[in-house]
C-alpha cells in the first residue's frame, strides 16, 4: 500500500549539509501498522512527513497503492491520508461533532452523512455521542481529546493514516486504554498506518512491522517478533533492550505453547490412579480434576496422592485461575507470578479443558528461537537493511 523508493531528504543548515533520511526503501502492506522507531533525530519523523509531503523529498519516490505521488497536488494527496499528531490540534471554538466533520464537509459530503459518521466514530472509541457530540474540546480530558483527534483523521475514510507519536502526551494508564481501543478500531477498519514512536514497548504492542532508524538510515525492518529475537546488530539489540525475551511474551498466545495432551482425573478416580497418571505424564506437582463435561474443577497434588487414600474428588483443591487460548504470554506470566503457579489450565469459551500451559513450555518456546538465531549467525547470517 505504501512504498518508499530510495526516499532521501537533505537539509542545508547553519552547520552544513544534514542528511535526515538516506535512501529509505520499505513497503507497508495494505491494512498493516508500521511503526517507525528510533532515538531523537534519527530520521523517522522526516520520513513520515515526506509521505504526505509536509516535507518535500530531495530525491526518491513515495508510491501509494502503486501510484507515484510525485505529480499529485498536495490537496488531492492529503485528502486520502489521515494525519494525527501528538499536539491534537482540535479547534477550540468548534464542537466535537464539528471537529470530526470538518474534512468530510470540506470535500463535499452531505450533512446527514458526515453527522452520522461523527456519531459512529465516537461510539467506536467508547465516547457516547449523546454526551460528547455537542461538547467543546476544553470540556474533555486529555485522553478523550486524543481519541477525538484520532477519529477526526478517520472521518473522511482515508485509506492511509500517518501518526506522529499520537499517544506520547497521555498518562500511562490512559495511554494503554487508548492503544487498546485503537487496535480494536484498526481490526474493524483495516487502514494502512505509518506510526512514529520512540517507545519500543508501544511499537511491539501496536505494530505489524517495525522500522528501526539511526542517523537517517533504516537499520532493520521486521516483524516485532523477528526484531526481538533476531536484532541485526548491537545498536538494534541495545535499542530494543536487554529484556527483549520478556517483550516477546506479549506477541505469543497460549495457543502456541499449549500442551493439549494433558492427562486428567475425575472425582471417582482413586488417588492411586492419579499418582500413576502423574508419573506417566511426567507431572511433578499435580494433575487436573475434570467434571463430566470435561471442565476443570480442581486439581490433586502429588503430595496428597502419595500419602492419602480414597477418591480424587475427596482430596482435590480449587484451581487458582484459568487462561484462554487467545491470552498472550505476558498475561499468563502475570497470573503465574500472582498465584505462585508453574502451570495453568487453558479452557474454551464453554469452559472445556483444552490443555495446560507451563513455565517450562514457555521457556522452551522462547529459547528455541534464540537457538535458531545463534545457528543462523554461525551459518548464513541475517539479511540486513543497513550495516
Amino acid at each position: 500500500m505504501i512504498t518508499l523508493d530510495n526516499l532521501t531528504k537533505i537539509f542545508d543548515t547553519d552547520r552544513g549539509v544534514v542528511t535526515a533520511a538516506d535512501h529509505i526503501n520499505m513497503e507497508v502492506p495494505q491494512g498493516e501498522i508500521c511503526v517507525l522507531l528510533g532515538p531523537s533525530g534519527c530520521g523517522k519523523t522526516t520520513t513520515l512527513k515526506m509521505v504526505n509531503r509536509i516535507i518535500t523529498p530531495t530525491s526518491g519516490r513515495v508510491l501509494i497503492n502503486g501510484q507515484d505521488t510525485t505529480d499529485q497536488d498536495t490537496v488531492s494527496l492529503r485528502r486520502n491520508i489521515g494525519y494525527v499528531i501528538q499536539q491534537i490540534g482540535l479547534f477550540p471554538n468548534m464542537t466535537i461533532e464539528e471537529n470530526i466533520s470538518i474534512v468530510p464537509k470540506l470535500i463535499g459530503w452531505e450533512k446527514s452523512r458526515y453527522l452520522r459518521r461523527a456519531s459512529e466514530l465516537l461510539e467506536m472509541v467508547a465516547l457516547d455521542p449523546a454526551i460528547f457530540l455537542k461538547r467543546y474540546p476544553n470540556e474533555l480530558s486529555g485522553g478523550q481529546q486524543q481519541r477525538v483527534g484520532v477519529i477526526r483523521a478517520l472521518a473522511a475514510d482515508p485509506p492511509v493514516m500517518l501518526m506522529d507519536e499520537p499517544f506520547g502526551a497521555i498518562d500511562p494508564i490512559n495511554r494503554e486504554v487508548i492503544q487498546d481501543e485503537f487496535l480494536k478500531l484498526h481490526r474493524e477498519l483495516k487502514k494502512t498506518i505509518m506510526f512514529v514512536s520512540h517507545d519500543i514497548d508501544e511499537a511491539v504492542k501496536m505494530a505489524d512491522r517495525i522500522a528501526v532508524f539511526k542517523d537517517g538510515r533504516l537499520i532493520q525492518y521486521d516483524t516485532p517478533d523477528d526484531l526481538l529475537s533476531h536484532p541485526i546488530n548491537d545498536f538494534v539489540k541495545g535499542f530494543v533492550g536487554r529484556d527483549r525475551a520478556l517483550k516477546r511474551l506479549q506477541l505469543v498466545t497460549v495457543n502456541e505453547v499449549l500442551d493439549s495432551e494433558s492427562s486428567v482425573v475425575t472425582a471417582e478416580d482413586s488417588l492411586t490412579t492419579a499418582l500413576q497418571r502423574m508419573d506417566a505424564a511426567g507431572y511433578e506437582r499435580a494433575i487436573i480434576l475434570v467434571d463430566g463435561s470435561e471442565r476443570p474443577v480442581g486439581y490433586v497434588s502429588r503430595s496428597v496422592a502419595s500419602t492419602a487414600k480414597g477418591k480424587c474428588g475427596q482430596h482435590s483443591y480449587n484451581l487458582r485461575t484459568l487462561v484462554r487460548p487467545e491470552d498472550d504470554l505476558r498475561t499468563v506470566a502475570s497470573k503465574m507470578f500472582t498465584h505462585d503457579a508453574t502451570w495453568l489450565p487453558c479452557v474454551s469459551e464453554q469452559g472445556k479443558l483444552l490443555g495446560v500451559v507451563t513455565q517450562r513450555g514457555i521457556t522452551r518456546y522462547l529459547g528455541a528461537t534464540y537457538k535458531s538465531s545463534r545457528a543462523g549467525e554461525q551459518g548464513l547470517g541475517h539479511i540486513q537493511v543497513a550495516t
